[in-house]
């Protein structure tokens, strides 16, 4: 029974920690634009090459 009190507050630890590190970069505008990168390897950067 001692190990099933140690697991559930083990588990609860890891989902409170996940759900701080999930806060923390959303604060941090870490999800704000998840459309533009898998775009930009698209742009030409050699306009002004001549």
């Amino acid at each position: 029974m001692f190990t099933l009190y140690i697991l559930i507050l083990l588990s609860l630890v890891v989902g409170v920690t996940g759900y701080v590190i999930f806060i923390y970069s959303s604060k941090k505008k870490q999800f704000d634009d998840i459309e533009a990168p898998k775009y930009r390897m698209l742009d030409d950067d050699d306009e002004n090459i001549k």
